[in-house]
């Protein structure tokens, strides 16, 4: 138990660590490896609980795909930072309602929790005991059976947030040669070719 409690409380406070110089730090892809260790400390924090899938999920998904790809974004993209950073008081003040409110949820969220006594009584259905189901069947039965709707809005927002990622990453570039399939297709051999009439001695 003591070994357990030594862990859980490392990867707390690495996690808390590193989330807070994910949005502190000035570099953005220190930022980005910064959030690769909250992730893996993260991991860390299900394997403790008993949630193997769980933390495999984070490591791969967002280890694997969505950080690295932040990092290549964050790299690839001439984005000037310098120029970003120069309107931040102009949304420091909705920014700061924001932050508010999200403080106050937490606080009520925590709250709740330590003043109801029985929270299994709470819960829209009890969690499987561990001997009976795997880790993987228990996660998918709560997760498409009591929250399949916020399952599906989770999904509308990820949606929406990578139209809208697309669309402000999209440049217009004049002289730029693209493909018509179209006009590939309605190609005729004499829109293709064209004969020269070549004399003996000249050329083209």
């Amino acid at each position: 138990m003591i070994i357990q409690a030594l862990a859980f409380y490392l990867f707390a406070a690495v996690t808390i660590a590193a989330a807070f110089l994910v949005i502190t730090v000035r570099n953005p892809v220190h930022s980005v490896l910064f959030l690769i260790l909250t992730f893996f400390n993260a991991a860390g924090l299900f394997v403790l609980l008993g949630a193997e899938f769980l933390a495999m999920m984070l490591v791969i998904v967002y280890v694997g795909a969505v950080a690295v790809l932040f990092l290549f974004v964050v790299m690839m993209l001439d984005i000037d930072f310098v120029e970003l950073r120069q309107g931040f008081l102009n949304y420091l003040p909705v920014g700061g309602v924001v932050g508010f409110i999200l403080a106050l949820e937490l606080i009520l969220v925590v709250g709740a929790n330590s003043v109801v006594t029985a929270p299994e009584g709470v819960a829209a259905s009890p969690t499987p005991a561990l001997g009976e189901v795997t880790n993987t069947e228990a996660l998918g039965r709560i997760l498409y059976t009591d929250y399949v709707y916020l399952f599906q809005t989770a999904g509308l927002v990820l949606l929406v947030a990578m139209i809208g990622a697309i669309v402000l990453t999209l440049r217009t570039r004049e002289g730029v040669r693209r493909q018509n399939i179209s006009e590939q297709v309605a190609r005729t051999p004499a829109l293709g070719m064209e004969l020269k009439d070549v004399k003996p001695g000249q050329g083209i």
